[in-house]
């Protein structure tokens, strides 16, 4: 863990290094005692080890929040207090982060934002439960983040049980207004919390609305190898593959599609980690054209998305859900600090639950928690078309018309 108050570059982001600011002129003493002190913020996520990616992704966003809060004038109520982020890297294991929490607690943060994974998102909620730490959850949309009951914990995004429930009243939809191609589907997830709870629940519904199953395919974190799977695919011959993963494995896997010629009618991802990344549509441009994703997504109609979307583009970064998400949680926890007037764990705890805050940069209504969860979150359905990628679902967030059933691969 460390400790730093800095503007983001792509290399600090990646190596995790802090850059010193000068809190005040050395040669007046008194002035630096004027200062508020700084309000502490654990910024808690993988940075190393196989989540590395969306965990650098994830800093960054938090970042570019703190840079913009600290040089509009801090938190005011505050007297203008600073935020100074003190981060900490769960080196993708969820005992880790429960380990990195401990060490937060012991360095005074008013509250966490973090840690992406869901895994880790259950051990890191739970250890700062013990403090009665809040918490703010980017990601991590397994149900059981916020079903235990735990009164520090807000999961700020949609959880997967919204998201596989809108991902597959959308997908009815789609396949009804294209005469119902799809009828057969094939699952493959991750084996961790995330991809067992997202393939449980696609499941359980996807023979409500008349799709069969044919099979459920789980993968070990990391896999470098999809060549099996992929045979079981062509055996099996589904209209739709679902696929629920996280960056590195969704895209070796959609490679291994396109490269063994499978013709299907859709891949249509839950939560795909590749399929909503500009990354992987300028990697691999033919592997991720007409993939569609049930997934986080920001506003496309609103200028403070899109300005957000060019920084980090300047930063060398890439665009994906991790930032606008971190982004936004780190705005939601400032709102709370500026209502509150505190950084005491329980006024905190109860400005967090009582938010209405709207100032977001996303598909969502105002926020609203219940039980620990953003109720006015939503995902959105994108599709990759002609090498970008466009919401084509709901039709009053949408930026382009989805193309369903994907065309044939050209041989």
């Amino acid at each position: 863990m460390k400790r730093t108050s800095f503007r983001p570059s792509r290399r600090s982001l990646i190596r995790g290094a802090a850059a010193g600011a000068a809190l005040g002129p050395l040669g007046f003493p008194g002035l630096l005692r004027a200062q508020p002190a700084p309000v502490k913020v654990g910024i808690l996520h993988p940075v190393t080890g196989a989540l590395s990616y969306s965990g650098t992704q994830s800093r960054a966003g938090a970042m570019l929040a703190i840079e913009e809060i600290n040089a509009a004038g801090g938190i005011k109520s505050l007297g203008g207090a600073r935020l100074e982020p003190m981060l900490a890297d769960a080196q993708s294991r969820p005992d880790v982060g429960a380990a990195e929490v401990d060490k937060l607690n012991e360095a005074g943060v008013a509250a966490i934002v973090g840690p992406y994974a869901s895994a880790i998102a259950i051990a890191t909620t739970q250890a700062a439960a013990r403090y009665g730490l809040p918490h703010v959850v980017d990601v991590g949309t397994a149900d059981q983040v916020v079903s235990r009951g735990l009164t520090n914990t807000f999961r700020f995004s949609p959880g997967v049980s919204t998201i596989v429930q809108f991902g597959i009243d959308s997908l009815t939809r789609i396949n009804e207004a294209a005469g119902k191609p799809v009828k057969t589907v094939f699952l493959v997830h991750e084996e961790s919390a995330f991809g067992t709870n997202t393939a449980n629940a696609l499941n359980a519904e996807l023979p409500k609305r008349g799709f069969e199953v044919l099979e459920t395919v789980k993968h070990a974190n990391p896999t470098r190898d999809f060549s099996n799977i992929v045979l079981r695919i062509q055996a099996r011959k589904p209209d739709l593959i679902i696929p629920s993963n996280y960056y590195d494995e969704y895209v070796l896997f959609t490679r291994a599609l396109r490269q063994q010629q499978i013709d299907v009618k859709g891949i249509y991802s839950i939560l795909g980690g590749g399929a909503s990344s500009y990354k992987f549509v300028k990697e691999f441009p033919e592997a991720a054209e007409y993939v569609m994703d049930c997934n986080h997504w920001f506003d496309p109609r609103k200028p403070a998305a899109l300005a957000l979307k060019e920084k980090t583009e300047k930063m060398g970064l890439f665009y994906t859900y991790e930032v606008y998400l971190n982004y936004n949680a780190v705005m939601y926890l400032a709102d709370a600090l500026e209502r509150s007037k505190s950084v005491a764990h329980d006024a905190l705890t109860a400005a967090l639950a009582s938010s209405t805050w709207d100032k977001h940069i996303l598909p969502y209504g105002p926020t609203k928690f219940v039980n620990g969860q953003n109720t006015g979150a939503r995902p959105v359905i994108t599709q990759v078309l002609e090498r970008d990628i466009k919401v084509v679902y709901p039709p009053e967030f949408s930026s382009g018309r989805s193309v369903f059933p994907m065309p044939p691969h050209k041989t």
